[in-house]
């Protein structure tokens, strides 16, 4: 059973308040300018619709990404992904989304911190969040490593800006002193000067695999809409969640 802690009570004082930068609740009359404001930039978010059959979440979150990819004004493959460390602290970080199959794949500098966490704790969970749509997806699983040749064939098809970069960059390290990092570029560079840039070792792909996916809709009043799918063995049971 989990140690339950209680939580210290904070009281405001004050000072130091931030009120004046975070919204005010919205009105009725808000929620009306916003639909008037969706139905505008013709964002389909017919009721009836939005969770398609309702029986497939991979599905469900291919028109999810096709209509954010529409609408949304850049990077709606963006995802946070957040890991746990081995103090059970969380971590959280913005990554990109580069394949959907039966998971969800990103790339990354094993060496980070997300790699060194998820090579000890392969639990992960990520979040989409489309303000342009008002719509996110929360996905629950666990990290597994794409093969060498998954890895390279992707890593082949970038910039070859990018792929130096991923050389040179000791992700997450403190730097030593200004510069240091330019200079590394101009030493990968000079090493791959006249050939191909190949993978480095620590450069890997993951791909998480869900055992749980939750699609959100925003509605007025915070009554938003949740349909919850949960793996059990091959198929999948939904459950539809209070706000």
């Amino acid at each position: 059973m989990d140690k339950e802690f209680e939580l210290t009570v904070y009281e405001p004082n004050g000072k130091d308040s931030a009120e004046e930068l975070i919204p005010a609740t919205p009105t009725a009359e808000d929620y009306e300018e916003e639909a008037k404001a969706q139905e505008a930039f013709g964002v389909d978010d017919d009721q009836g619709e939005v969770f398609g059959t309702g029986d497939d979440p991979f599905a469900i979150f291919r028109d999810w990404l096709a209509l954010a990819k529409k609408h949304e004004i850049n990077d709606p493959n963006a995802m946070c992904v957040s890991t746990v460390d081995g103090e059970g602290m969380p971590d959280a970080r913005m990554v990109l989304l580069k394949d959907l199959d039966d998971g969800f794949t990103f790339y990354t500098n094993m060496q980070s911190a997300k790699g060194e966490q998820l090579l000890k704790r392969p639990n992960a969970a990520v979040l989409f969040h489309w303000k342009s749509i008002r719509r996110q997806v929360r996905i629950r699983g666990i990290a597994e490593e794409l093969s060498k040749e998954t890895a390279d064939a992707y890593f082949a098809r970038r910039d070859r800006g990018s792929r130096i970069g991923a050389w040179a960059s000791q992700q997450s390290r403190e730097m030593s002193e200004d510069g240091i990092l330019e200079t590394r570029i101009e030493d990968y560079e000079a090493l791959f000067e006249d050939r191909d840039v190949p993978r480095p070792d620590f450069w890997k792909g993951l791909r998480i695999i869900p055992r749980s996916i939750e699609f959100w809709v925003n509605r007025p009043f915070r009554l938003h809409e949740r349909l919850k799918f949960e793996r059990d063995g091959d198929e999948w049971t939904t459950a539809r969640l209070y706000p």
